[in-house]
């Protein structure tokens, strides 16, 4: 405390408060440092004064920055020397868009931001010609952005000085800027580091590996597992090693790629495009589709063996890794190895051919007519994708066989008599997600290829796969940015405006071109029984018919399409019936959760993966503070077991801490052994 001026009590400049003839107010000044803390307990009030007009407006834009909104000027008065005497800044979603000339004809206009938020404040210049607070409105009526996609607000977007510096000078000048942006984000911690308990998993294989490792990378992937877990403790990584103790199949999952899982893991493709590549390195990847229809990496393996064990290993460390959650249905190749393991890790689980790996199987046995034929692409694209009913599907089939004279190509015969088990026609009750267009839209294969080959080290791989992981979960992003600060603009409906509010926007676009169908179908009522009703819609323009069966009692409805069942968007032959019962909303049942907006909110998910280790089972974490070393298929009391398991690694990095062991539960049939990990590998022995 000290006397200013006429003997007025004063505070430093540092805190910003004065007293002024016996009232109080805040000043902000240009010597005032307004860090972040600071900000975060300072809220706006009426009365605060600052220097100039500029400091209020930092000190408002700060203020929404923690808040979670943008900041916009509004309205202005300036006087004839061109002095502003007051200004007003606005949150970015006050008022609504004005219509303009020609808007109604425009078939998809932007989406809506602003909603007529009422949040603002006001500032008037004073006598001494600073300016103070005479208006401030808090309330907003929409929900504030989350803190991970802040950096996308308008009036937010500043890099600070040290993501300037190491934008510019990263070692990778051919990193585009979408992935230099989503390290970025990254390093500015915005991905919510969530509290896994660590696990470092390693079996042994009882044979050897069949390919060969490149020199140098079993060390290099056990030292990037060992930076990644200093880095993130939840961070998941396994080891299988051969009859000879050799390093030879690798299984890692992030924090992101297990809760991701929890979210969206009821589909699961495994990815095994390039291990087409009998040069490359092995690469398997578990994907998924999250709620934007993007395509999420739930974890990465590189399977030197490909054996009926291995693919085993590879689903049990893949269960551990995830919590037990079970997938409703798990797409693969053609490989009957991997459809073993599948059935006896999950029971429960449908397990399909994906057609998108259908497809580019079809590519490499039929390299010969895809180069000879510019139309053997498309037609076999409709028999893989397309056909919807069984009799075009089969005259399709037909055609394509007649036509490229394939009649007797032994890999096209054999991959028609398990069309069961891909075409879509097939499998229109399995719930898909469907993974395939994301598939199709998204080429993962083609980023990471490259890297794949033996030219690159094992290390720039994994560098180079963060950094696809990066791009992929910007974009992720992005689209919840977009779906929490914009509404689409839609046509005054009931349905289409709740189903705006429900899904993300890529979601709502399908719904909406299902609508716009039922609103173009027919309906024909083909009988009642009691509260059950049958429908026959037909789509103008559009060959066949399909049937809705109705129930009153608790407004179900079944139509033979099967869109719902193994989409989870609901057609537009059940809407069209729902419009004919003139129920204007669709029921709450048939918006499924992995679609909406909020399908990653704390509610939604896998709580296993929210919570901390104290809550976990332990069937579905390893239960402790750092990472251990497991060995599956060793005998309890067999120290000669455990000596030559670890023979090629080195044991200064194996030493133990029993403090460090206390409270962890091993998984069920997983034995612990009596070391941590943190080890080293002995490149010249065994690697």
């Amino acid at each position: 405390m000290r006397r200013g001026p006429e003997g007025r009590r004063t505070l430093c400049n540092a805190c910003g408060i004065a007293w002024a003839k016996g009232k109080m107010r805040k000043v902000i000044d240009s010597d005032t440092h307004i860090d972040d803390a600071t900000v975060a307990k300072m809220v706006p009030e009426v009365g605060m004064e600052f220097d100039n007009e500029d400091k209020a407006y930092e000190f408002y834009n700060r203020y929404a920055g923690h808040v979670g909104f943008s900041v916009r000027k509004s309205s202005s008065d300036k006087s004839a020397e061109n002095i502003t005497r007051s200004r007003t800044c606005v949150c970015s979603r006050e008022g609504f868009r004005k219509d303009k000339k020609g808007a109604k004809e425009v078939k998809r206009p932007r989406p809506e931001t602003r909603i007529g938020c009422p949040a603002r404040m006001t500032i008037k210049i004073t006598s001494d010609g600073k300016y103070r607070i005479a208006e401030f409105v808090a309330d907003h009526n929409h929900e504030p952005a989350p803190p991970s996609t802040m950096h996308m607000l308008r009036s937010q977007r500043v890099l600070t000085d040290l993501q300037t510096t190491e934008a510019d000078s990263s070692e990778d000048s051919t990193t585009p800027s979408r992935i230099s942006s989503g390290c970025l984000v990254r390093q500015a911690g915005e991905t919510t580091n969530l509290n896994f308990l660590p696990a470092d998993y390693r079996t042994s294989l009882p044979s050897k590996r069949m390919k060969n490792m490149q020199p140098g990378d079993a060390g290099a992937a056990v030292k990037y597992f060992q930076s990644m877990q200093m880095s993130s403790p939840s961070f998941f990584h396994a080891f299988q090693l051969d009859e000879d103790d050799k390093l030879t199949n690798i299984f890692w999952a992030d924090s992101k790629s297990r809760t991701d899982f929890s979210y969206f893991g009821d589909v699961v493709c495994l990815d095994t495009t390039y291990k087409v590549n009998s040069h490359g390195r092995p690469l398997m990847l578990f994907l998924g589709v999250n709620h934007h229809k993007q395509i999420s990496i739930f974890g990465a393996a590189l399977l030197y063996d490909e054996s009926m064990e291995s693919f085993k290993w590879l689903f049990d460390t893949f269960k551990v890794a995830t919590g037990g959650k079970q997938p409703k249905t798990i797409l693969t190749d053609q490989s009957m190895t991997a459809t073993a393991a599948i059935t006896a890790a999950w029971p429960g689980t449908i397990h399909r051919h994906c057609p998108w790996q259908v497809y580019q199987n079809a590519v490499k046995h039929l390299n010969h007519i895809f180069q000879g034929s510019k139309t053997f692409a498309k037609d076999l694209s409709k028999c893989v994708y397309e056909y919807e009913e069984e009799e075009d599907f089969l005259l399709g089939w037909s055609t394509m066989l007649e036509k490229y004279d394939l009649r007797n190509n032994e890999w096209l015969r054999k991959l028609f008599q398990d069309r069961d088990k891909w075409a879509p026609v097939y499998n229109r009750h399995v719930f898909t997600a469907d993974i395939k267009n994301s598939l199709q839209s998204e080429s993962i294969s083609s980023v990471l290829k490259k890297y794949l080959s033996p030219q690159f080290n094992l290390c720039s791989f994994f560098k180079h796969f963060e950094k696809v992981l990066d791009e992929h979960r910007y974009s992720e992003l992005q689209a919840d940015f977009h779906a929490s600060q914009s509404f689409p603009r839609i046509p005054p409906s009931k349905m289409l405006r709740q189903a705006a509010s429900m899904y993300t926007p890529v979601v709502f676009e399908i719904f909406r071109r299902e609508f716009e169908m039922s609103v173009d179908s027919v309906i024909y009522s083909c009988g009642e029984a009691g509260t059950a009703s049958d429908y026959r819609v037909a789509v103008t323009d559009k060959p066949g018919e399909h049937y809705v069966k109705f129930e009153s009692s608790d407004f179900s409805a079944v139509c033979s399409c099967k869109k719902f069942e193994s989409m989870g968007i609901q057609c537009c032959h059940v809407l069209k019936v729902l419009d004919f019962r003139n129920i204007k909303e669709l029921p709450q049942k048939y918006f499924m959760g992995r679609w909406k907006k909020d399908a990653k909110s704390a509610n939604t998910g896998n709580q296993e993966f929210l919570n901390d280790g104290a809550s976990q089972t332990p069937s579905s974490s390893l239960n402790g503070p750092g990472p251990f070393i497991h060995h599956q298929h060793m005998e309890t009391n067999n120290q000669t077991n455990h000596d030559s398991s670890v023979s090629n690694l080195d044991q200064q990095g194996l030493h133990g801490d029993a403090q460090r062991n206390q409270g962890y539960t091993p998984v069920a049939g997983v034995q612990q052994l009596e070391f941590v990990g943190n080890f080293h590998l002995n490149n010249g022995a065994g690697f």
